[in-house]
């Protein structure tokens, strides 16, 4: 089958035959419509897990995909044959990816029936990013405050983050980098900076002189960055990271919840996002749809930065 790949750590992504994976007991063969493209396809060929599971090369990327059940392995019964499903996969050993005409799926693992109100090529473009919003909302009990501000709102994740609070009420300030206030009002937010011609301290300040309630940022790596955007944050709010930048123990000292999230991708909580999106509460947001061919030169765009939305891979 065809499939997009790497040969060695940090190798370049190309096109390559791969073998048609056959599904072993308890896991279902799913001809892949459509796989969604995330910077952790291209982190996890870079290496990112080689200290937590074994890696096989040559490697195929991707973890989002939707599609349609083909087959079912021995004592596989959760779903049926020509089922449409969505989900989030990462093998063991790493290698067997999303970015192909066919993936195996244990199907105890994230995989659900896809959105009833998406076409599969967009649903392919949810699970990790709006898995990751929506488990961000319950850790920090977003809904329990006021004011959020979102760093790096315009990526995958801060696209669904800021759909999720602003239909939960919460007033939404969106940092970027570039001029994304309309596209960012149309999902919700109140208020968008462009940190590269604005200072956010003074637009936090202006609305809220106190700090905000709530702080998720999506791309500080530096505990001091970090440290400085949750300075912005009330005593007594919360701040989260996604990159492991919260100092917890000296957040607390101004009684602020520190959390460092990560994804924990399950079938319930991909039944959640799923009911989100066919209540209208959250949409898909997708830039480019591409041939698989092309997905080389899309993992290179998004090494590079500054995507506007999803890329989706059609194999």
């Amino acid at each position: 089958m065809r499939a997009v790949g790497v040969r060695e750590r940090n190798g370049r992504p190309e096109v390559l035959q791969a073998r048609r994976p056959e599904p072993g007991e308890g896991e279902v063969l799913v001809r892949v419509v459509a796989a969604g493209l995330n910077p952790l396809d291209w982190k996890i060929a870079d290496g990112m897990l080689e200290d937590f599971v074994p890696y096989d090369f040559p490697l195929v990327m991707g973890v989002d995909f939707a599609g349609v059940v083909e087959s079912n392995g021995p004592e596989a019964r959760r779903f049926a044959e020509g089922e449409q499903v969505y989900g989030h996969v990462v093998s063991e050993p790493v290698g067997r990816g999303t970015y192909a005409e066919y993936v195996v799926v244990n199907e105890a693992g994230s995989i659900a029936p896809a959105p009833l109100t998406l076409r599969l090529t967009a649903a392919a473009g949810a699970p990790t990013a709006g898995m990751t919003a929506l488990g961000i909302m319950e850790a920090a009990a977003l809904r329990s405050y006021g004011s959020l501000l979102i760093i790096g709102a315009a990526g995958g994740v801060g696209t669904f983050l800021t759909q999720l609070a602003a239909a939960d009420g919460l007033w939404v300030l969106a940092a970027t980098h570039g001029h994304d206030s309309a596209r960012m009002a149309g999902f919700g937010a109140s208020r968008t900076v462009d940190v590269r011609e604005q200072s956010l301290d003074d637009a936090v300040r202006e609305e809220y002189p106190h700090g905000v309630d709530a702080l998720v940022d999506l791309v500080s790596t530096e505990r001091a960055d970090f440290a400085a955007h949750a300075a912005l944050v009330r005593d007594g709010g919360v701040a989260v990271s996604t990159l492991d930048a919260a100092s917890v123990d000296a957040l607390y000292g101004r009684g602020i919840e520190g959390i460092n999230y990560h994804i924990d991708p399950s079938a319930e909580l991909l039944d959640r996002l799923g009911s989100e999106i066919d209540s209208g509460r959250l949409a898909v947001p997708i830039e480019a749809e591409v041939p698989l061919d092309e997905a080389p030169g899309a993992v290179a765009r998004s090494r590079a930065g500054g995507a506007r939305g999803k890329t989706i891979l059609l194999p």
